[in-house]
């Protein structure tokens, strides 16, 4: 399709989205004195600010409050069972979001030097945007236009007016009975919670496990602490219908052969996103797509138009605030400057959280995609529950199991099952990138008594694992016989 260049450019860069992923592009561009256009069709920060990271994590934190009030006979103090203001959670909800807002704000990036348009985009060619009524133009185009939740087409659900991620934070009214649909990170964070705040939960998936991603080992731990806190958990059950029954709602669904029906009042639907690329205009471009929705780009975070990039959970393949940000330094970079240098996204290490209790943390290979890959492994593992701190805390549930390469200390992924376990993940995510190995950590000195002693442990375990027998014998035959009085200095 041949298209006519522009003589002049209006910017140097055009980035659509202010998400996680567009603000960092523009302030890249702004940092660097380009001249850069962000277009935003809702509310600066996006999806991380508005109803993701930011919202769910003060609801959880919450929702943790109250299951330590609910339990504080463990920890030696009578009282009283927490009376939960639901209205006044959900204030402090949109309380911290709005002390936020003023970081991700158009003011702000304003005065950056970054030229705000809120409205929607549509791309007209590879070097014009349609905005609010303007055509602007620049040499290269960032889209990062996010995801939204996806609603799945079943019987009867959207008459039951579904809550996703997008609109669970509206909510005043606590749920007596929530339905929770997808046993995802989403799903079970949120499941979690709503049921420490006060709701009876059901959470329904047709996986065989929740966190379906994490190994059966991982899925299990969660899985305890969800039955424990009265979440009824239903895997391997399929959905099938919504009905209305004495102006009741149910929801049908098949466990095999067998039919479940479930009682609920709300439901929640957190069954996956969809990259957001409708109204852009992408298909008249020709512009690719993957099978899943997301836009085809190169290492380099190209398009099929070579001068537009995507970044972020619009291009995938992770749907997280940290890898936006991440894509986002690679777009920007090789949009401005990839005349003289282009560089591919590295994806060799990335972390990831589910910010359940306990937390989930990974970096690298599970056990179950190292076996499915042929990789060889070995595994060192230390149990939560010989901690000190978590001892200490009331909080032994988890474990760390750590993948090396066979004989070597290398790291090839780790993942961590404990309070905090996002926090812990860190040292293993700075090892695999810089090349420390289970040594490193051994020989590193850890704060007691601390949760970040289980990293040292789980090397320990290797140290012991690998520790060669013939110097053992030898040490113990040397220390034989310096116990005997002619050896005595």
């Amino acid at each position: 399709m041949k298209w006519a260049k522009p003589r002049h450019f209006d910017a140097n860069l055009i980035v659509i989205g202010g998400g996680s992923a567009g603000l960092i592009a523009a302030l890249i561009a702004a940092t660097v004195r380009a001249k850069v256009i962000l277009v935003e069709r809702g509310a600066m920060g996006g999806d991380c600010l508005n109803t993701g990271c930011v919202p769910s994590k003060t609801l959880i934190a919450s929702a943790r409050v109250a299951h330590t009030v609910a339990n504080a006979a463990q920890y030696g103090i009578r009282t009283a069972a927490p009376d939960v203001d639901f209205g006044a959670v959900m204030a402090r909800v949109q309380h911290a979001i709005a002390s936020i807002a003023p970081n991700d704000s158009v003011e702000r990036y304003t005065q950056l030097g970054v030229e705000c348009v809120q409205d929607e985009a549509r791309v007209l060619d590879p070097w014009t945007v349609e905005a609010a009524g303007r055509r602007f133009t620049a040499r290269n185009i960032v889209l990062a236009t996010g995801a939204t939740p996806f609603v799945p087409n079943i019987p009867g659900l959207r008459e039951c007016e579904p809550l996703t991620s997008d609109n669970v934070w509206q909510l005043t009214t606590r749920p007596a009975r929530l339905l929770v649909m997808g046993a995802g990170p989403i799903g079970c964070e949120l499941a979690q919670s709503f049921a420490r705040l006060g709701s009876h939960v059901t959470l329904i998936d047709m996986a065989d496990r929740l966190l379906p991603k994490e190994d059966a080992d991982v899925s299990s731990v969660v899985a305890q602490s969800l039955h424990a806190e009265g979440v009824d958990v239903l895997v391997g059950h399929r959905a099938v219908r919504c009905e209305h029954v004495d102006g009741a709602r149910l929801l049908v669904a098949m466990a095999g052969q067998r039919q479940v029906d479930i009682p609920f009042d709300r439901v929640l639907v957190a069954v996956g996103r969809r990259a957001h690329t409708e109204s852009l205009g992408l298909d008249a471009l020709g512009i690719a797509t993957n099978d899943d929705g997301t836009v085809r780009v190169d290492p380099y975070l190209r398009t099929t138009i070579r001068n537009i990039y995507a970044c972020g959970d619009v291009t995938g393949p992770y749907q997280f605030t940290h890898m936006a940000s991440h894509q986002a330094w690679y777009a920007a970079v090789n949009a401005l400057f990839g005349r003289i240098r282009k560089f591919k996204a590295n994806y060799s290490v990335v972390p990831w959280c589910t910010y359940t209790d306990p937390e989930v943390a990974r970096v690298g290979l599970s056990e179950d995609e190292a076996r499915s890959a042929g990789i060889p492994y070995e595994i060192s593992r230390h149990d939560v529950a010989h901690v000190d701190r978590a001892i200490a805390d009331g909080q032994r549930r988890g474990f760390i199991k750590v993948l090396t390469v066979p004989g070597k200390d290398r790291v090839l992924g780790a993942v961590v099952v404990a309070p905090e376990a996002g926090e812990l993940i860190g040292e293993y995510v700075s090892a695999m990138t810089h090349g420390i190995g289970l040594r490193g950590i051994q020989g590193t000195i850890h704060v007691y008594p601390t949760m970040a002693e289980i990293n040292k442990f789980a090397a320990n375990a290797w140290r012991r694992q690998h520790a060669p027998e013939w110097a053992l014998r030898l040490a113990a035959r040397y220390h034989a016989l310096w116990r005997t009085p002619s050896s005595s200095a």
